[in-house]
């Protein structure tokens, strides 16, 4: 929960009190299973249920009573023969070299719910998907077909990231409309290094909405499709591993953008322009049990102030992006995990500071704690949240 009672005041002359409370109070079942049924044949599952006892906000949500949920991540059938490999179900598809922070990060939507999930690796959802993969003596391919592209999901009820809308946000309404979304990707390994070349058809993960005609009910969610073109490379050095990736999106939303505390806001202009953006980093293997990695992400648009009718602002202007910097040592036979992350904008107006702690007690028992700070001026939507410092704990039996 959020255990520092402050203020904030994200406009001047304007501020409210923040108290400390509990956030998460829950209980979860992960369950994951894999069958290789027949010669090059594999089925795979995972999924999740939580269950929200008194003082989880989702409790709070459900007018003070116990609430659970479940969702199905991974469902797909793979089928492996010669050089190929077909899988059809739900799953991810990910491009970028540079950790949790890649400009290519964008095939599949994403969730942030929680503060416990601040990179986009983590909040990835899986889509129903067929996926065909050729390893080549000389090169590989992968494709894709995205056979029922979906959305970021809304900010749930009650959750850190919520903020009431004027009017609700709901999912998008196909009436019968067939969307699908395809992609290719190239790539060619070498001794030391490996390159890919990518384009691809998809649609915004962030929808824009509009107010209803009537001015009562829900908001109407409008969807925009674009053309994604990539590069992406490594080079390993020793120990290190240096990243990069390169993209070109043509015709995405002038303020498209996704970023913890901000995904389920809308974009309020309906004005399409191109994208340059890049992601780099690396990562590095200190010893058998220390590793440090750095991603550093950078976008701007391209003729951003054309378009724009007197007045009007777009949310990020110029270079924006962000960074990432996350350090681990596994310590006791790697029994006990120390891990540390900074997360922030490449302007400086806000920073995510991580410290967690894992020890595994037996085959069967591992206990972790995280503690999560937030600091953010005026200029960051992250405004809301600063001076919070959270703290949680996990306890988790597997078997």
């Amino acid at each position: 929960g959020q255990v520092n009672s402050h203020s904030i005041e994200p406009f001047p002359g304007f501020s409210f009190p923040k108290n400390a409370e509990i956030e998460n109070n829950r209980l979860g079942i992960n369950f994951r299973f894999q069958n290789s049924f027949a010669p090059g044949w594999l089925f795979q599952a995972s999924g999740q249920t939580r269950a929200f006892w008194k003082d989880d906000y989702e409790y709070k949500a459900n007018g003070n009573n116990f609430d659970a949920e479940s969702r199905i991540n991974e469902l797909f059938v793979q089928r492996s023969f010669d050089q190929h490999s077909i899988k059809f179900g739900r799953q991810t598809v990910v491009w970028g070299e540079t950790v949790g922070n890649s400009v290519l990060d964008v095939i599949n939507h994403f969730e942030f719910r929680d503060f416990t999930i601040i990179d986009i690796e983590d909040a990835r959802l899986n889509q129903w998907m067929v996926v065909w993969d050729y390893f080549g003596e000389e090169s590989n391919w992968s494709s894709f077909i995205n056979l029922y592209p979906e959305f970021n999901p809304a900010g749930v009820r009650g959750s850190p990231f919520f903020f009431e809308p004027t009017f609700n946000f709901t999912d998008y309404q196909r009436d019968g409309e067939v969307l699908v979304e395809v992609g290719t990707q190239w790539k060619k390994s070498f001794d030391l290094s490996d390159i890919s070349f990518m384009a691809a058809y998809l649609y915004d993960n962030q929808m824009r909405f509009e107010d209803p005609l009537s001015g009562f009910g829900d908001a109407i969610g409008k969807k925009n499709d674009f053309i994604l073109l990539g590069f992406s490379a490594n080079r390993a050095i020793g120990r290190l591993l240096l990243n990069f990736d390169l993209a070109f999106s043509h015709d995405v939303l002038a303020d498209s953008f996704n970023f913890p505390g901000t995904s389920a806001l809308a974009s309020p202009l309906n004005l399409k322009k191109d994208r340059i953006g890049t992601s780099f980093g690396f990562e590095w293997a200190i010893d058998n049990e220390q590793s440090l990695s750095l991603g550093i992400q950078a976008q701007q648009l391209i003729d951003e102030r054309e378009g724009l009718l007197p007045g009007q602002q777009l949310v990020y202007e110029g270079v924006y992006g962000s960074w990432l910097v996350r350090y681990t040592n596994n310590l006791l036979n790697s029994d006990l995990t120390i891990d540390s992350t900074l997360q922030g904008n490449i302007d400086g107006n806000s920073l995510l500071a991580s410290l967690g702690v894992s020890y595994t007690i037996n085959d069967n028992w591992a206990v972790s704690t995280q503690v999560l700070s937030i600091s953010s001026n005026t200029e960051s939507p992250l405004i809301f949240f600063d001076e919070d410092l959270r703290v949680g704990v996990t306890i988790e039996f597997s078997f």
